[in-house]
């Protein structure tokens, strides 16, 4: 009877055990700075795309956001970096949390056409000249953490190459 209830124990035990935390299925990264001017970071990646000839990728987002959270993880890995490198800009913009009337920097998305970000993130690609490409789809990102790195590659490199 004593082996029983020890045995009984040791498995209630091992049902409380810890295996640490889920999988997410996408890398994550916390990109989503408070603290710099946007505005300044935003008009000197304008300059540099322009001496560059490439576009600029504004991604509005918070690190409280998972769908931020992950689009600025898959940004940091070899693959998408090496994209970024050769056709962006990148600027990471903290927006807070607009759909509680907490927002930041939502000024900045105005300035090139994007009226709300009703959630987060917000991809804005933009010609050298300030010009939005991709005002239609801006904020569909909202589910960046559901999608597979094949479609979030493929619509960062059709972007980059849309006139």
């Amino acid at each position: 009877m004593t082996r029983l209830l020890l045995l009984l124990g040791a498995l209630a035990l091992a049902g409380c055990a810890t295996t640490g935390a889920p999988k997410t299925g996408h890398p994550e990264a916390r990109s989503y700075n408070a603290a710099p001017d946007a505005v300044a970071a935003v008009d000197a990646a304008l300059v540099r795309a322009a001496e560059r000839g490439t576009r600029v990728l504004v991604v509005f987002g918070a690190n409280w956001c998972h769908d931020s959270r992950a689009l600025a993880g898959w940004l940091e890995t070899p693959r998408f970096a090496a994209l970024v490198a050769e056709r962006y800009e990148l600027v990471f913009v903290n927006v807070g949390m607009p759909q509680t009337g907490d927002g930041h920097n939502l000024g900045l998305a105005r300035r090139f056409g994007l009226d709300a970000v009703p959630g987060t993130p917000a991809v804005l690609v933009l010609r050298s000249d300030g010009r939005a490409l991709n005002l239609d789809s801006a904020a569909s990102w909202r589910n960046a953490a559901s999608r597979s790195e094949e479609a979030i590659f493929a619509e960062l490199l059709a972007l980059a190459d849309q006139v």
